[in-house]
């Protein structure tokens, strides 16, 4: 009995610091897959940075220069890339 009262606190402390964490995760990740659109920039899992140029269901097509598409799935994809769009403005101090 005294085992059980060490062990539930353990499993507990053990499912909120690492499994429900992951489990979030794993939630932002499908959420970021279903919104990938043609014409977002992406960075894949494996480091490649380009643009959707066609989706395909689980496959997409990934233009990463000029005449040059690769073919990806869509859990390959780590993130969408954002640019900031305000120039800097170079101040001159004379």
């Amino acid at each position: 009995m005294s085992s059980l009262i060490i062990f539930l606190p353990l499993i507990a402390i053990m499912y909120f610091l690492m499994i429900r964490p992951q489990q979030r995760k794993m939630r932002d990740h499908r959420q970021l897959l279903a919104s990938v659109e043609v014409g977002d920039d992406i960075v894949t899992s494996a480091g490649i940075y380009g643009r959707v140029s066609e989706l395909d269901g689980e496959t997409l097509f990934l233009q990463v220069s000029d005449n040059v598409e690769l073919k990806i799935t869509k859990e390959s994809i780590a993130g969408l890339i954002s640019y900031d769009e305000t120039e800097d403005e170079l101040v001159d101090d004379e």
